[in-house]
């Protein structure tokens, strides 16, 4: 019989929480009284609690006394230092309780252990790593003056030793007790956040607590799985000596603790209680995307920093690389290629009309807008180079700001051609006085007024809120993006919005002034031109939005290359294919018979 235990508890195989208030809150009168006589003697044991004789043993390595120790300064004799102030939980007795009481009931029940008795030993590990260790070794060597690998006084050794309350106990005497193959079993341990009851639990706890309910579903784990040995085997058949002798010296095995509604929640995965059920049962639900769980039966997962991301399993956190459209990349070794390739015919072009600037296709049409629209292109390939590499201060300034000046100043170049184009044409006509507006002056204020216009956005944007380089930890999952911020998406959506108004009013321009005789046909070319030019810039806002990282720069890359090639190759390939090919029509004769 245990010491303090006066109470005889209900008994019953289907009993599963049959401690109630009552009950322990009787059980409290008993300890406190129990207590004030043998208080001194349990403070002095060193690490034995309680024992209960039995066929067979279930060791518990226990938290019931907490000893207080200062830190040792190695100044003085460690005996002055180590304090012997002591602190006896009164709210862990229930543990010993709930121990003992599963004990009586499986030994009540002859269909678990027949022919066997159930009994036990508790060690006090102190809550101090040392003294669990000492526990470890004395429940396998015996008492008193401890000799490793001799056994004391000690016939068998028990057949499982369970450990709690919380998981650090488990795992030191695991140190020990691996070694000699004893079977453990660590105590399921709950959330805290379990709604009790409002009892005076700072002393004594009178009602059922999650630790104690662990305790008493260890000590059954145990019974069932010495009955689950061995019941196929001897089954009711056996002798009683020889049933006693087969357990006692059985073979080395291993217990895995389990809820008895379902197994543990390993890590990667979160427990969730089930509604209804008892509260040790839960649902095991992965962790969300983006969060992970390093050790089993925990209640939530936790993020991983910024800078690293979940793990397939998600039970670790992985770093994430770098990212950004490199000059190394293939992607990036594709649109660099393209951009210096065109940027060559674009020179090329520069090249042949500059060497037949005397000529009347070259003539035709205002060679300083020529010149001037061929080096804009010339500009808009060889700024997309800006737009790749790891981003830095004075890239991400001038990556937006300086394509859309480049651009505008194409635009308006063209705008500028094809509204000569319509003046030419009706200053032709007898008493028209449109013949004054014709010519560079007008052609030099439509440029320069646009192009000021939307250097003053910039100078607007980057005075407000300039870009700037920035990381991007989210967008993608594995993936660190560095990139610029373009600051104001509003100033950016208006640079862009300006360009767009540009274009349209050039394309409609263009297209009102399609049929006008062939010697100022240019407006046909200008018309297709600004159809693809428009039509690429309208695919481009989806196309921006809807993709992620480095493919965002790519997009814009391919937007400026194709825009400013369709652009290059409408209005300049086919003056280039005669100046080149048909030399003979590139007089002023051939104009003039062509046009009566």
């Amino acid at each position: 019989m245990v010491a303090g235990f006066g109470r005889q508890f209900p008994t019953g195989a289907d009993k599963r929480l049959p401690i109630t208030p009552t009950i322990l809150q009787g059980l409290h009168m008993e300890f406190i009284a129990m207590c004030s006589s043998t208080y001194e003697s349990l403070l002095f044991r060193a690490v034995t609690l309680y024992f209960q004789a039995g066929d067979l043993i279930i060791a518990g390595i226990l938290s019931q006394i907490y000893i207080f120790s200062d830190e040792i300064t190695f100044m003085k004799h460690p005996s002055q230092e180590l304090s012997d102030q002591h602190m006896f939980l009164t709210q862990n007795y229930q543990h010993i309780l709930a121990f003992e009481f599963a004990v009586k009931e499986i030994n009540a029940n002859p269909l678990i252990l027949p022919n066997a008795t159930l009994g036990f030993h508790l060690y006090n590990s102190h809550f101090i790593e040392s003294w669990i260790y000492l526990a470890s070794v004395e429940l396998l060597f015996g008492w008193g003056r401890i000799v490793p690998n001799y056994k004391c006084g000690r016939k068998s050794i028990p057949a499982a030793v369970i450990g709690g309350p919380n998981s650090m106990i488990p795992l030191h005497m695991a140190t020990i007790l691996c070694i000699y193959k004893i079977p453990q079993v660590g105590r399921e341990i709950c959330t805290g956040e379990e709604k009790l009851e409002t009892l005076p639990g700072t002393v004594f706890e009178t009602s059922m607590t999650s630790h104690s309910y662990s305790l008493y579903n260890a000590v059954y784990a145990v019974a069932h799985a010495l009955h689950s040995m061995y019941s196929s085997k001897f089954k009711n058949r056996a002798m009683a000596y020889g049933w006693r002798e087969k357990i006692r010296n059985h073979p080395p095995w291993q217990v895995l603790p389990l809820s008895v509604c379902n197994d543990n929640c390993h890590s990667g995965f979160f427990r969730t209680k089930k509604e209804g059920e008892p509260f040790c049962c839960y649902d095991c639900l992965p962790c969300p995307e983006g969060k992970i769980s390093t050790q089993d039966n925990t209640d939530s997962c936790f993020e991983c920093p910024e800078d690293q991301y979940s793990n397939p399993g998600q039970d670790s956190c992985a770093p994430k690389i770098i990212s950004f459209l490199s000059y190394g990349d293939p992607l990036g070794i594709g649109l660099a290629i393209s951009a210096i390739f065109f940027s060559f015919i674009t020179a090329s072009v520069m090249g042949i009309f500059m060497k037949n600037k005397d000529t009347p296709i070259v003539k035709a049409n205002n060679r300083n807008l020529t010149y001037a629209l061929l080096i804009s292109l010339l500009l808009s390939f060889l700024c997309v180079l800006i737009f790749m590499g790891q981003p830095g201060k004075t890239a991400c300034l001038l990556r937006q700001t300086g394509f859309s000046i480049i651009f505008t100043v194409a635009v308006s170049c063209i705008l500028a051609k094809t509204t000569i184009v319509i003046l030419a044409f009706m200053a032709t006509k007898p008493g028209s006085r449109v013949r004054k507006w014709v010519g560079n002056q007008l052609a030099s204020s439509m440029v320069l007024s646009c192009s000021l216009f939307q250097a003053t956005l910039c100078t607007v944007w980057l005075s407000t809120s300039p870009p700037f380089p920035d990381a991007d930890m989210h967008s993608i999952t594995k993936e660190i993006v560095l990139e610029c911020n373009e600051g104001s998406a509003l100033m950016f959506y208006c640079v862009l919005g300006f360009m767009g108004f540009l274009a349209i009013v050039s394309f409609t321009v263009a297209f009102l002034a399609r049929k006008l005789p062939d010697t100022f046909n240019e407006a046909k070319f200008i018309t297709f031109s600004m159809l693809v030019f428009c039509s690429v810039w309208l695919s481009f806002v989806p196309s921006y939005l809807s993709t992620k990282g480095k493919y965002m720069v790519a997009v814009e890359i391919f937007s400026i290359l194709a825009s400013s090639a369709g652009l290059l190759s409408c209005i300049f390939f086919p003056k280039c294919f005669i100046i080149l090919m048909y030399p003979e029509l590139n007089i002023r004769e051939h104009l003039i018979k062509r046009t009566h």
